[in-house]
């Protein structure tokens, strides 16, 4: 069979359609010139390649060639993938939810030739069950209604149209204040899960946003509440099977309250947000098992999620078929035992809770593995000294990895997403200052590097190379991962591309009338559809909110160049979005993390030292490693000297004396400059432990 109008598409997603005898268009004005042209209704089908039930829908309905043929003659077929136009999927989701009170991946609209919602959901089997109509039951309602009752369709679309408008401004004016905060944790706690960690019941997602917020809240204020839901939390997602026990890295959430069973598909943007929390839990704390578990999250970015020079991947699969439910990443007793000693089968089935029944329905000989036992627990269990299971375990583990690498492995979409690819680097980079991995800093550097490279312009990022541009997430957190490469680096290049990229986010997507930055910018050219619709987020869905992410980055802008302007446009933000703060609880975090950088005193710790030299070099790390809220840090040299090259408080510091030094101030008060790396270290902790109530 020819491809279809998909075989030229960049997308994974849409190539793995380019095959079925539906006639897709992919998204854009030929399709709905199509529609108009030939007076059919619009089915729009928004996926993902790493999405369990987009297969399966594929497989049960768009490969069918009958109802394909149905399809063809009585619709215009668009197939979008979501990761590819997240803008497309933003409006039409929300359009969808106005009716439905749900969505997610498949989702299924039906559109009037102008791009109008009137009919919809998410996932259809071909006949009726799991509670939902037939999909072809479902063509035959909306074809005759679209035919013999158009007045009412159109009244329907408008009726969304009006639902959706109202709420795709989430901006609400008000004043930002400490008391929002305070609320958000309260409202956090309550929904808090004190017997498995995590928040709400089931399905389980990890929201690390959260978990950064709180960190940000017990170090201010310590308190064991607030360390118990961090803890409990980052102990159950680690241990459970939603961590990839064997090869590192997370699933996308679990399905069940304990943590134990995934949906396997693994996400770029959650495993760096993840690490992210990972790291600066084990920096607060000191608890190595979250180092352990960030260094596991690293292998699976560095063997499976990266290229090998720079660039990160966006997912990888669930599964290899249809009739595939994590088997890849699963194991039944008799497949564990085929690969181990019996030794170690006992120790690793003790540990990992491998038995003759498993977790999963469609195979329920497959094992989730997850963390049942502490180890002194199974040594006692299986006989063995505590160190004998270790090393037992660590045996069995290896060998199950490798025998594992012998089995079909799920796609890996290796699109390049500017917002990922920032998000992993500036995790990546984090990874170097708290473990000292030097190779998660060079790629990182390169990644952000290549970014830079193929910008279309010096001050904006497309979402993909060559791809759409004018996305708000695209820019803020290429933006983020700037500061982040200028701290490590003190390469203020990265400093001031972070500052154009900030000066056009607010040029071209600033809202001049009501505050808040819209997800797309002004003036995109050829929108189709529901395109036109401003939408202006606050709500992490499940990524960091881009208002909250820019709300961060302008203030930390202003700490690190002293500029006025840019804490003027942090709290221009706060303040467009304040009155709603109260109410956003556990889906608002990136907002709510900008509104403690404005309202709250700035740890900021400054390294001077010439170029090369050791001791400066492993005070800027120490700088970088530990953990405290609203920090930022820059590595000076002498060579930096100069009339208007420095802001005045940093040209001060360096013209103060000479030799390597390091100020550590909060707020605008600063301890006196130390020159050892012992006395640094201590000043540092000391400064952190002050921060800690500064704020109280």
């Amino acid at each position: 069979m020819s491809p279809n109008r998909l075989g030229n598409a960049a997308s994974a997603y849409l190539q793995s359609a380019a095959h079925q005898p539906i006639h897709w268009y992919p998204w854009g004005t030929d399709a709905f010139s199509a529609a108009r042209g030939q007076d059919r209704p619009v089915l729009l089908d928004i996926g993902a390649v790493w999405c369990h039930w987009c297969h399966v829908m594929d497989g049960e309905s768009y490969e069918d060639p009958a109802l394909a043929q149905y399809l063809n003659d009585n619709f215009i077929c668009i197939k979008v993938d979501r990761d590819e136009r997240p803008d497309v999927d933003a409006r039409y989701q929300r359009a969808v939810q106005a009716f439905t009170r749900q969505g997610g991946w498949p989702l299924t609209a039906f559109l009037t030739p102008e791009g109008e919602v009137f009919y919809g959901g998410t996932y259809f089997p071909p006949e009726g069950k799991y509670g939902q109509p037939g999909f072809r039951t479902v063509l035959g309602s909306v074809l005759e209604a679209y035919r013999s009752r158009r007045g009412q369709v159109e009244a329907q679309a408008q009726a969304i149209r009006r639902v959706l408008d109202a709420h795709l401004d989430e901006s609400a004016p008000g004043e930002p204040s400490a008391a929002l905060l305070t609320e958000a944790e309260n409202q956090i706690a309550r929904v808090f899960d004190p017997v498995h960690g995590g928040f709400g019941s089931q399905p389980k997602f990890p929201h690390p946003g959260a978990v950064t917020l709180l960190l940000h809240r017990w170090h201010d204020q310590p308190g064991d509440e607030i360390r118990r839901i961090i803890d409990r939390t980052l102990e159950g997602m680690a241990r459970g099977g939603m961590y990839d026990q064997l090869g590192g890295g997370f699933h996308r959430y679990s399905v069940d309250a304990k943590w134990i069973v995934p949906h396997f598909e693994k996400m770029s943007y959650d495993n760096s947000e993840l690490l992210k929390a990972y790291l600066d839990a084990h920096a607060a704390f000191g608890i190595e098992e979250y180092a352990e578990v960030a260094r596991g999250i690293v292998r699976w970015v560095r063997e499976v999620a990266s290229d090998p020079e720079a660039g990160y991947a966006a997912s990888q699969d669930a599964d290899v078929g249809l009739d595939d439910d994590g088997d890849y990443f699963t194991w039944t007793r008799e497949e564990a035992a085929a690969v181990l000693s019996g030794d170690e089968l006992d120790v690793a089935a003790a540990f990992y809770d491998i038995g003759t029944a498993g977790e999963m329905h469609h195979n329920p000989g497959k094992n989730v593995l997850f963390v049942a036992a502490p180890l002194p627990a199974v040594a006692r269990l299986t006989g063995l000294t505590e160190d004998a299971a270790r090393l037992l375990l660590a045996s069995a583990r290896r060998k199950l990895l490798e025998a594992r690498a012998l089995r079909p492995a799920p796609f890996i979409d290796r699109t390049r997403y500017a917002n990922w690819n920032a998000m992993m680097a500036s995790a990546m980079l984090r990874a170097w200052a708290v473990l000292g991995d030097a190779r998660a800093r060079s790629h990182a550097l390169a990644t952000l590097a290549l970014l830079r490279r193929e910008s279309p312009e010096p001050d904006a990022l497309s979402h993909t190379p060559g791809g759409v541009t004018g996305l708000v997430d695209d820019q803020v957190q290429a933006a983020a991962a700037a500061l982040d490469a200028y701290e490590a680096t003190g390469d203020r290049e990265w400093l001031h591309w972070g500052e154009r990229l900030m000066a056009r986010v607010w040029k071209d997507y600033w809202d001049d009338a009501a505050g808040g930055l819209f997800d797309t910018a002004r003036g995109r050219s050829g929108e189709e559809g529901l395109l036109p619709a401003r939408v202006k987020p606050v709500q992490d869905t499940p990524t960091p909110s881009p208002n909250g992410v820019a709300g961060i980055t302008f203030t930390r802008l202003h700490e690190l160049t002293g500029e006025a302007l840019w804490r003027e446009r942090a709290g221009a933000l706060a303040s467009a979005f304040a009155g709603g703060a109260a109410d956003l609880g556990l889906h608002g975090s990136a907002f709510l993390l900008a509104l403690d950088w404005y309202l709250n005193p700035t740890t900021h710790l400054v390294v001077i030292g010439e170029e090369g030299d050791e001791t400066a070099a492993a005070m800027h790390r120490v700088a970088l490693a530990g953990f405290a809220p609203r920090r930022v840090v820059q590595r000076l040299t002498p060579a930096q000297a100069g009339p208007g090259k420095l802001p005045p408080a940093l040209a001060g510091m360096l013209a103060a004396g000479a030799g390597t030094r390091g100020y550590a101030c909060i707020g605008t008060s600063c301890s006196l400059p130390v020159s050892t790396l012992a006395d640094w270290e201590r000043q540092v902790s000391a400064i952190s432990r002050q921060s800690s109530v500064s704020s109280s």
